[in-house]
């Protein structure tokens, strides 16, 4: 079933629409747009159907070229096969075909970009999990860029990346993060592997395994270990007139922005915080804090780069085959603890980490 993500959650576009008129009149009228715009998103995440916007597409000839952006670290080259489009301020998908795998940058910013996180993202999963794309069989990682007028967000629509410009007040383009990449596409790998349900528990763990390796590709294309790691989602989409460092925190949520507009980052870090509501899909993008922070102290405290342990015990947690598409906090706890002994032993150190994670979120991990 496709299931439409957005990086932007409802609740902040909501904000922005309701308070920002008088100090940003362009970026509350863009909210409002954006909300609209992603009401039906929300609609079809829920029911599964495929919108009118991601219908099958022409399939287009060409060779697949190898990759030949340097990597940060001393590894070959990974090998995706990337389509870029232009929706030109319209929004019908997939766009204008502008670049594809192999070809000279364009001089477009957001075009490049966009093309440079695709070939991020392919490169840490198949180089740190031996996975080649998102289906784990090559399959070809598409982005459309400039999608609608001053749209404010991004998503991952069951098929491609699609990338708004922002308003330019509050929200710059969304292509210039690499954790938006990576996270968006993450969206992808999970539906094709776990399929966490897009609700409440389970949903807020789909956010939270998006964040994961969103944030890994991040520190993976960076060069950086847990300890120079930013941790931050989402870094570099805000203008600098807002009040904040990026959409979500995961060493510290709660703490990503406090901003007169914005309000304060509303997530809670522990579950006696946890937050019930029926609003974003039962608190998906809210109570991901909790999980987000467990797997960062977990990595933290481990040292060293975040993808050689714990970053590897959730992928094999996610393509595990024993995760309920409904799965609770607490047993998605328990699936990593048991990965974390399989792979590295049950008296290793990451073992005892991952759960150290989880208790200092207050996440008893079930059947441990």
């Amino acid at each position: 079933m496709t299931r439409m993500h957005a990086i932007v959650p409802p609740y902040l576009l909501a904000r922005i629409a309701a308070v920002a008129d008088g100090q940003y009149p362009v970026a509350a009228d863009a909210a409002r747009r954006s909300l609209l715009r992603d009401a039906p998103l929300r609609e079809w995440r829920l029911s599964g159907e495929l919108p009118p916007f991601a219908r099958d597409h022409a399939e287009r000839d060409g060779a697949d070229v190898a990759d030949r952006l340097p990597s940060v670290l001393p590894d070959a080259p990974s090998t995706p096969d990337r389509r870029i489009s232009d929706a030109q301020g319209r929004e019908t998908l997939p766009g204008r075909l502008v670049r594809r795998e192999g070809q000279p940058a364009t001089g477009d910013e957001a075009v490049d970009e966009a093309y440079d996180g695709l070939g991020d993202t392919h490169r840490m999963f198949d180089r740190v999990f031996g996975r080649d794309s998102i289906d784990g069989e090559g399959m070809p990682l598409e982005a459309t860029v400039h999608f609608g007028d001053r749209y404010d967000n991004a998503f991952w629509d069951g098929e491609r990346m699609v990338f708004g410009d922002g308003d330019g007040e509050i929200f710059t383009g969304f292509t210039n993060s690499i954790s938006v990449i990576g996270h968006e596409l993450a969206h992808g790998v999970t539906e094709r592997t776990a399929n966490l349900r897009y609700q409440g528990q389970s949903g807020a763990l789909n956010e939270h395994v998006s964040d994961v390796f969103g944030s890994l590709v991040e520190q993976y294309t960076l060069g950086q270990d847990a300890e120079a790691a930013s941790w931050l989602v989402g870094e570099g989409i805000f203008t600098d007139a807002v009040q904040g460092r990026a959409l979500r925190s995961m060493l510290e949520p709660g703490t990503a922005y406090d901003d007169d507009v914005l309000g304060r980052d509303p997530q809670p870090a522990h579950m006696d915080d946890f937050i019930q509501t029926q609003q974003d899909n039962g608190g998906v993008h809210l109570n991901s804090g909790i999980p987000n922070r467990a797997f960062a102290l977990a990595a933290t405290e481990l040292g060293g780069f975040a993808w050689e342990h714990v970053g590897r015990v959730w992928y094999d947690t996610l393509t595990s085959g024993r995760l309920s598409q409904d799965a609770t906090f607490a047993q998605f706890a328990g699936e990593t603890v048991r990965e974390a002994s399989e792979r590295f032993g049950a008296d290793s150190r990451e073992a005892a980490a991952v759960a150290r994670g989880w208790e200092a979120v207050g996440v008893t991990p079930a059947g441990t």
